[in-house]
Order: structure tokens, then C-alpha cells, then sequence
């Protein structure tokens, strides 16, 4: 069998280790290199320009990450393009519309629907990293539903049963923050006094 038939599923374990949502870890990582590839290979691409420049640009979110790029010539050609739509129609006492979704998002999507499929198929070494993990963020666990049409019961359980204990733990720590429960507050564990750090986390992505 080919060696990249198998780099998905090496990917998703070391994913399952990284103490996130392998699924906010994994696109993380992969769009961040599709944005360095499109910024240094595809400012001359005709097509890239067009699909660019329809969509307004990237989207809020993404066009932060080039804050931290280090090619300056690249990022001022194709925005001189996006600057200039926007003045056109600023000339026409209007506000800009895009066209198209932004193209780093439209590789997320199917950078998460790749291991969402991988997910829903995995058995042996895949399903025990994902049940070893720390489970998928609540935003993705909702996509993962909307795209997956018969979800394995085992990761449902897996989950939701997370989330359930979440909302008890939190339970919990409301009840005991209450005026004079300082004795019961002290009993927590100290995962459990910062469990709002947690539930933050869990109902976020960690990427645009």
C-alpha cells in the first residue's frame, strides 16, 4: 500500500496527542501552509487572482494571520488588487460585496471534512488516539454532525458524555463560588477551579 495512504492517519493520531481538538489542530496546521504556499507560489496565477479578488480578499479572521508573514511584496500585490475594488466602489457611493467565500476558509472546510470522513470510519490505532484525545471542540462536533450522516454511536457517547460532564463539573463550580461556600470551594481540584478556562475552550475553535 502506498505511504501516502497511510500520512491521514499518522497525522490524526499525532493530532489526538496535541491536548486540543484534533480537528481545530489539524486544519490549524494544514491552512496555515496553504496560506504560505498560495502567497509565495500563486501571486502570478491568473486563476488564484480571480478567485482572490471575487471573494474581496481573505476573510477577517485569516487576514490576521499575515500579520506574521514575512513576504511584504507578495501581500501588497494581491491586496493593491483588493484596495482597488473597494475604491471603485466607494466611487460609486457604494459598500463592496464579495462573490465568493474566502479561499483559506473554503480549504478549512474541506481540510475538516477529510478527517471528519476519517473520524466516522476509524477503527484500531485511529479510534483509540480519538477515544485517548481530548475530543472535538463544540463547534466542530456540531459540523461533524451536519456532514456525517449516520454518526458511529461510540464517538456520540464519547462526546456528549464529555460535554454532560463539562456542564456538571461547571455545576458545580458555580454552586460552590457562591457567598460563604469558601470551604466547599477549597475541596475542588485545581483543574476544577479554572473549569471555566475549560468550557471557553470547549465551545470555541482554536482556528478561523
Amino acid at each position: 500500500m502506498p505511504a501516502e495512504t497511510h500520512l491521514p492517519q499518522i497525522e490524526w493520531r499525532a493530532a489526538c496527542e496535541s491536548g486540543a481538538c484534533p480537528v481545530c489542530h489539524l486544519a490549524g496546521k494544514r491552512t496555515a501552509k496553504y496560506l504560505d504556499s498560495l502567497l509565495w507560489e500563486h501571486v502570478t496565477d491568473r486563476e488564484f487572482r480571480y478567485a482572490f479578488r471575487a471573494a474581496g480578499g481573505f476573510c477577517q479572521g485569516h487576514s490576521r494571520d499575515l500579520d506574521s508573514f514575512r513576504d511584504g511584496l507578495a501581500v501588497a500585490i494581491l491586496h493593491r488588487d483588493i484596495l482597488g475594488d473597494r475604491l471603485e466602489a466607494f466611487r460609486k457611493k457604494k459598500a463592496f460585496k464579495s462573490k465568493a467565500p474566502c479561499v483559506i476558509c473554503k480549504e478549512r472546510e474541506r481540510v475538516e471534512k477529510t478527517y471528519f470522513t476519517l473520524l466516522s470510519e476509524s477503527a484500531g490505532a485511529e479510534r483509540a488516539a480519538f477515544e485517548a484525545s481530548a475530543g472535538l471542540c463544540v463547534p466542530h462536533y456540531g459540523k461533524f454532525l451536519s456532514q456525517v450522516r449516520r454518526p458511529p454511536k461510540w464517538i456520540t457517547e464519547i462526546q456528549e458524555g464529555a460535554y454532560r460532564d463539562l456542564m456538571r463539573r461547571v455545576d458545580v463550580f458555580i454552586d460552590y463560588s457562591a457567598f460563604g461556600r469558601d470551604a466547599d470551594f477549597a475541596t475542588l481540584s485545581p483543574e476544577d477551579k479554572t473549569v471555566w478556562k475549560e468550557l471557553a475552550r470547549a465551545l470555541r475553535s482554536d482556528f478561523p
